[in-house]
């Protein structure tokens, strides 16, 4: 088990870019949460399997249909036991 956190930089409110990563999160059976931040930026955790997580946050470098990712932060953290991924 691995938890991850990633700052996502460019455009990328307003463009479903939240709703997209639970869909892709619960997808890969990684949980975690998701959310705007007041800079323009999305901010998201994913916990789970190393290969899944890593999946997320390659994902995250892309988004949905109509984001334009400029650059992706991403960092290491001890993992929690998150069960589900939420938006927030």
């Amino acid at each position: 088990m691995v938890r991850r956190r990633v700052v996502v930089h460019g455009v990328v409110q307003g463009v479903w870019f939240r709703a997209s990563a639970r869909r892709e999160a619960e997808a890969h059976g990684v949980a975690g949460w998701v959310r705007n931040r007041p800079d323009g930026t999305v901010e998201a955790v994913f916990e789970g399997s190393p290969d899944a997580v890593e999946r997320l946050v390659a994902w995250c470098a892309r988004g949905p249909r109509g984001a334009a990712v400029v650059r992706v932060e991403a960092g290491a953290e001890p993992p929690a036991g998150l069960r589900a991924f939420t938006v927030r």
